[in-house]
């Protein structure tokens, strides 16, 4: 019988050329399947029970003691030989945090377009201190990605490789002090920053209309009616790939238009904020004339992102009379003749061009590829080149 024919647990034992091995059975151990290299089972470490390899796509599902270590093999990065060893290795150098961890996590429904394949962890800490632990006992050579509430970013439909972490109750507090200080875990909402501040005299009303959270806004620097986190930022915690935590300032940030410069792999866990003082009712009754304005001119209630693509002038809108719109994004994708269209279940919104919709149960791959058809009509018919302002992550279905 030649070895292509021969049982499944046979062709674990002979690869290609007829050569016998002797399979690593051991806790954490993947046979293999030659030539095709998919594991034909995996030992897990929590259970000790061999697994099958259509087991590990639901392992997320399977019922699983916490905070031990799985052998569930990261997507999309099994190779053969030594590659096979070293994605072994990698998976069995994951730390146990206290906070959650969970394999093969879909990311579409943390993300406010609903698209996204899973990523191979995701790691929700238990506080900063579980994070730094397990971000300097992680193997390094395991990629990182920190999300926030996903409303500015595309996830792509093939997922995210190695861990997404992802910060909740923890890192979600508010405190004030009494030289108008606020001080915001990175998982506190924009929106509920504001309403805060407002409640007691403290003026951060420019982020009532962003979507997101306080982690995000420091990381793109966001901004609203001629205000932008850089104006307000006394400093930022942060903890580093290696798990180091760090004070950084503006001025290491480096605050430009819609981007900071933060080190590699590292995630925001707070932010000091300074505000000017005004009677509470004046700042809520300002907050609630931007909503107003907000939801006239953008489509508050579609699957969206917010803006699309960052404003070739250089700046956002800043609500006044005088504002001008010459190289607002909207403004180039209006004239391109782009309002409305539609590409699969994508859409640029009718009410406001420069808003990708998920119209109809679109793709990441719908929707980046209306993004770059729109860019390309814009740079034919204007000459500017638009710049992506919301953030596309991960692989394609096709990897």
């Amino acid at each position: 019988m030649r070895s292509d024919d021969a049982p499944v647990a046979e062709r674990a034992r002979t690869p290609a050329g007829g050569a016998s091995v002797t399979p690593d059975v051991s806790p954490g151990a993947s046979r293999q399947c030659t030539p095709c290299v998919q594991p034909v089972y995996a030992l897990c470490t929590g259970c000790e029970a061999p697994k099958p390899s259509n087991y590990w796509p639901a392992a997320a599902r399977a019922p699983q003691r916490r905070n031990t270590r799985r052998t569930v093999p990261l997507r999309g990065m099994l190779t053969c030989g030594a590659g096979l060893a070293t994605s072994i290795a990698m998976t069995r150098s994951l730390p146990t945090p206290r906070g959650a961890l969970t394999a093969d996590r879909p990311l579409d429904s943390l993300t406010w377009l609903r698209v996204g394949g899973p990523a191979d962890w995701l790691f929700q800490p238990a506080d900063q201190d579980d994070l730094a632990l397990f971000l300097r006992d992680l193997n390094p050579a395991i990629p990182v990605f920190a999300m926030g509430v996903g409303s500015n970013l595309i996830v792509r439909d093939g997922g995210i490789r190695g861990v997404v972490i992802r910060l909740g109750r923890g890192f979600n507090a508010i405190e004030f002090s009494d030289d108008d200080v606020v001080t915001a875990g990175a998982a506190a909402l924009d929106a509920h920053v504001a309403r805060k501040a407002a409640d007691q005299g403290l003026d951060l009303t420019f982020l009532r209309t962003i979507p997101g959270s306080i982690g995000g806004a420091v990381r793109m620097n966001a901004g609203c009616y001629g205000s932008y986190m850089a104006d307000h930022l006394i400093d930022a915690t942060i903890v580093t790939r290696s798990g180091e935590t760090l004070t950084l300032t503006p001025d290491d940030l480096q605050f430009a238009y819609r981007q900071s410069e933060l080190p590699e792999g590292s995630v925001i866990t707070r932010a000091r904020l300074r505000a000017g003082r005004d009677a509470p009712a004046d700042l809520h009754a300002r907050m609630e004339d931007q909503l107003a304005r907000r939801d006239a001119s953008q489509p508050t209630r579609e699957r969206s992102a917010g803006s699309t693509f960052r404003n070739p002038a250089g700046f956002s809108s800043t609500g006044r009379d005088d504002d001008t719109h010459d190289l607002k994004a909207w403004k180039l994708i209006d004239a391109a003749g782009l309002r409305g269209h539609r590409l699969g279940g994508a859409q640029m919104s009718e009410k406001h061009p420069n808003f990708l919709l998920n119209a109809d149960n679109a793709t990441a791959a719908d929707l980046e590829a209306l993004g770059e058809l729109v860019r390309d009509r814009v740079r034919a018919d204007s000459g500017h080149e638009l710049q992506w302002e919301v953030i596309r992550v991960g692989m394609s279905a096709s990897n």
